[in-house]
């Protein structure tokens, strides 16, 4: 792992992951993850989904990082990453998610993922991040979100709780999600529920579908 960053809860949540992914993009051509992290999740499921482009992005400071573990693999469905952040406006209306360039004359991509992000950044910057997903993603895809999330606005659990306060400590415009708030952001998008997974450690994943164009 030298000179590439590292994050022991990728390992953990992989293969949970890995598995749902599995069974929504087998048809699947080109997917964004946003908020790539580290890059261990772009490596891990770009080599068990080859049929896919996985392109991953996230903030320019992290994209050095992801790059490092990209070139190490050497996968040939892993392009370079790319600069994406949801940056809201500053009042009140929000600036989304710029459009992307698409590889091989494709008008969108077939899958949206983000793991662990809805909860690090700020309320204003989830709204911004669904208000672009119209620009990103093709007609009748998918937008799959793995973290923690409240239901009835309730923690699922007293470790979710008591994450929810470091979360708060650290930057008090973080914390988890509520899913009922969250599911009228994608509603709002045109995005209908499609599945609402149970995984370890009291996290969840969540798959919706782009219903118009």
């Amino acid at each position: 792992m030298t000179g590439k960053p590292y994050a022991e809860s990728c390992d953990r949540n992989r293969e949970p992951i890995l598995a749902v992914l599995q069974r929504h993009l087998g048809t699947a051509r080109n997917v964004l993850e946003i908020g790539s992290g580290t890059g261990q999740h772009a490596v891990h499921f770009a080599a068990a989904m080859p049929w896919l482009r996985w392109q991953a992005s996230d903030h320019r400071d992290n994209l050095p990082g992801i790059g490092r573990w990209l070139d190490e693999a050497a996968l040939p469905n892993t392009p370079p990453p790319l600069e994406l952040q949801a940056v809201p406006a500053t009042v009140p209306g929000l600036q989304p998610l710029p459009a992307l360039p698409q590889a091989d004359g494709v008008a969108g991509f077939d899958a949206v993922f983000t793991a662990n992000t809805l909860h690090i950044m700020g309320w204003d910057s989830v709204q911004a991040l669904f208000a672009g997903l119209s620009s990103l993603m093709a007609p009748g895809a998918l937008f799959i979100a793995y973290g923690p999330f409240n239901y009835g606005g309730d923690f699922s659990s007293d470790s979710n709780r008591a994450f929810d306060g470091w979360l708060k400590a650290r930057d008090p415009h973080s914390g988890i999600r509520d899913f009922e708030a969250v599911d009228t952001l994608a509603r709002m998008q045109g995005l209908a529920l499609r599945e609402d997974v149970a995984m370890p450690a009291n996290n969840r994943t969540l798959v919706w579908q782009r219903m118009h164009s």
